[in-house]
């Protein structure tokens, strides 16, 4: 969705000595090493009447971490402010004695400290519950997805762009890619890396080839939040029924997953945690097109063929894109350097204030 790329312009644009970026999907290992990391990559000075205690425990350590957030100060004796990504892998530290609740802890010490936070996290639903009774000193902000302006402005950017090309692919691009800014990103790079002259379904399809970027992306997501939920085997079946027909209401995915209703509401429940499926009106689908679309074509024992990714892809992109549009056809390239044969190829934002 683009939030990293947005904490990392947001912490660009204050004053040197005025801020710090702070990423703590690699930096949240154990407390002592992430205060450790913390302190030796800030540029930030204490205040002369804070201190860091000495992190002799696990507890202690995280302690101090909460007291350099509070102690630091800007180049002029004001106010710093934390950009913070991945503000709930904090979590991490709940396996370490003593801290059992250490999200809370942090944001009761964050509402209260001098300092100024963004955090972001890629976990809409956890934020959510984490500051459900948070004070008002919290914003929530959600990143909107791409409109096709914003796609107009990123392919202006691409080296050999023309207007007349960006402002007339902006919207089909927008459309395919979901509003998403790191599809759109693959897929405007595709069009590129073809002469700015591809059809972009033809693009897509490229993109979804077993060696395909868009493949890859895909594939790291869905591991990365399924890893994050509970139940994997049980989930992943979930998402295969969704892929094959959405949305669907409890008591479908039940019956098709051969689970009682409330096993499958707990399911359901987890899913929704991390993100990867959404509900309206009691009726189940995927949050991600794109991801289902993923899911649908490699989330199975045998590859797809280069006509299944076609025939996906052209149902995908006919459903997505606005019926004036021509009928839409896919292709599929594959690479020049993958010299496997067709057989070989186929067994293979929250702010504070």
């Amino acid at each position: 969705m683009g939030r990293t790329s947005i904490l990392l312009r947001l912490s660009r644009q204050v004053r040197p000595g005025q801020g710090q970026y702070l990423d703590f999907a690699n930096a949240a290992t154990t407390p002592e090493h992430c205060l450790a990391a913390v302190v030796a990559a800030s540029k930030l000075r204490m205040r002369a009447d804070a201190s860091i205690p000495p992190a002799a425990s696990a507890h202690a350590a995280f302690e101090s971490l909460l007291a350099f957030f509070d102690g630091a100060m800007a180049a002029d004796g004001g106010p710093v402010t934390f950009f913070i990504d991945e503000i709930l892998d904090v979590r991490t530290f709940e396996s370490f004695p003593g801290l059992r609740h250490v999200q809370r802890e942090l944001i009761a010490r964050i509402a209260n400290s001098p300092s100024r936070f963004v955090l972001a996290s890629r976990f809409t639903a956890r934020t959510h519950r984490l500051l459900w009774d948070a004070p008002a000193r919290f914003e929530v902000i959600h990143m909107p997805v791409l409109d096709s302006q914003d796609t107009l402005a990123i392919a202006l950017q691409l080296d050999g762009a023309r207007r007349e090309w960006a402002t007339e692919i902006a919207p089909i691009v927008t459309a395919l890619a979901a509003g998403r800014a790191a599809y759109v990103m693959l897929l405007l790079e595709a069009l590129a890396s073809m002469g700015f002259a591809a059809d972009p379904v033809a693009a897509l399809a490229s993109l979804w080839s077993a060696e395909g970027r868009l493949t890859a992306r895909a594939r790291e997501s869905y591991e990365f939040r399924l890893h994050r939920a509970r139940g994997y085997g049980a989930l992943k079946a979930i998402l295969g029924v969704l892929a094959a027909d959405e949305p669907l209401n409890l008591t479908e995915i039940s019956h098709r997953l051969h689970r009682t209703p409330g096993s499958t509401k707990d399911y359901l429940s987890w899913l929704e945690d991390v993100d990867l499926i959404t509900s309206r009106a009691k009726r189940y689908s995927f949050d991600d097109p794109l991801l289902r679309l993923y899911v649908r074509l490699y989330a199975r024992p045998v590859p797809p063929t280069d006509d299944e990714i076609v025939r996906d892809i052209t149902a995908y992109a006919s459903a997505r894109l606005p019926r004036s549009t021509e009928p839409v056809t896919a292709s599929v390239t594959v690479p020049a350097s993958d010299s496997r044969s067709e057989e070989e190829r186929a067994s293979g934002i929250i702010e504070i204030d």
